[in-house]
């Protein structure tokens, strides 16, 4: 039997990690998710190819409405053969075919009522600046984008912001390879690394994972390598990071049109990303940038925290290190608040009665209206 601080230190974490998975069970069970409201329409889905979206707006699509899943470069050749009532695009950037507009008018002749959800506002407001008006409906996740896109002549412009697809994101145990103090996943735009060359001194002696490609910009590279694991991380093993984390960070990209970004509009970037929604998702806690709307979603301090630079952050995860029951609430409480409030079903009634599909649903508490 083992005996001495290690094996005191192994039912501490086992101890914690129970008290954790118990808790968000315990939510699960007294948060279920809200009742369907089926409506008797045909909506056309074309997906951009991110996993972590794409598969839970699919989910909800699903069990809402009669669902097409369309491949991008045969949106209109779908649309005659299936006839659809509506057709919803995801982002529409990146990997769409460069006769996009082409292909949506000709659905719009048709009558199908089309749409689009912008998802990498503000980052990429010269290329979407470029599509948005050829669609009947404009949705974005970044709320400062709303007028901007009624500049561009688009007449139904819409905030939605994103979710948490919690069928991927969720708690869950996770053996020992995936366990850290400190993990973040994500691209090094430059103002993460930045941050991180800050904090290399902090990190070294932690047990840290940075993830993702470009991090061998940082200039404490050689410090931090042995933390970094380069490439994307498929989205299954991103949630047993998250789960095997003690703290996750979160940082907002920069909006500035760097190298990095293709915001030659200068758009700002006010709303919360999607990580932010996941990584509440899995039961974890949070240290996060503030952006504006972060308050409206979670409790800042009750359910997640916020920083302002890294010297706060250091002070953060310091704090949370050493408090542990104190995180694990905060995690939960987190956790509870993104099962009840923002999940993909309500964001897609949401969207569905702004078209018009359907007679208005019940909105689920915290889900709010939408903004034109």
């Amino acid at each position: 039997m083992r005996s001495g601080p290690n094996a005191a230190d192994g039912r501490k974490q086992g101890w914690l990690e129970g008290w954790r998975l118990g808790a968000c069970r315990r939510i699960e069970e007294d948060t279920p998710q809200a009742a369907v409201q089926r409506r008797p329409w045909r909506v056309m889905y074309v997906p951009q190819g991110f996993d972590a979206i794409d598969e839970g707006v699919e989910a909800a699509l699903a069990e809402t409405v009669h669902l097409i899943v369309a491949p991008q470069a045969e949106m209109l050749a779908y649309a005659l053969l299936h006839r659809p009532d509506a057709m919803l695009v995801m982002n529409g950037l990146h990997t769409f075919p460069a006769d996009q507009k082409e292909q949506v008018e000709g659905i719009r002749r048709l009558g199908i009522k089309t749409a689009i959800w912008f998802v990498d506002d503000p980052y990429v407001s010269g290329d979407s600046a470029e599509i948005a008006p050829s669609y009947d409906y404009v949705f974005t996740h970044e709320r400062s984008c709303v007028p901007r896109y009624g500049e561009l002549g688009c007449a139904q412009v819409h905030h939605l912001p994103l979710a948490a697809h919690q069928g991927l994101f969720k708690p869950m145990p996770v053996t020992d390879e995936y366990r850290t103090d400190i993990c973040f996943i994500g691209v090094a735009f430059w103002n993460r690394v930045q941050l991180f060359d800050s904090i290399a001194d902090y990190l070294k002696d932690k047990k840290v994972l940075i993830a993702g490609s470009h991090w061998d910009r940082m200039s404490h590279y050689g410090q931090l390598s042995k933390f970094v694991r380069s490439g994307w991380i498929e989205v299954p093993e991103t949630v047993k990071y998250y789960n095997g984390a003690k703290i996750v960070i979160n940082m907002h990209r920069t909006t500035e049109p760097l190298s990095d970004n293709k915001n030659t509009r200068h758009w700002e970037g006010h709303s919360i990303n999607p990580r932010t929604f996941e990584i509440a998702s899995c039961g974890t806690l949070q240290l996060t940038d503030l952006r504006p709307e972060l308050p409206e979603y979670y409790r800042v301090g009750q359910e997640m925290a916020s920083f302002g630079n890294p010297g706060e952050l250091v002070e953060m995860i310091d704090y949370y290190l050493r408090n542990e029951e104190e995180r694990l609430r905060v995690a939960a409480r987190g956790y509870k608040r993104t099962r009840s409030e923002h999940t993909f079903i309500g964001r897609v009634a949401r969207l569905l009665d702004t078209i018009g599909l359907g007679a208005p649903a019940t909105q689920p508490a915290g889900e709010g209206t939408p903004l034109g």
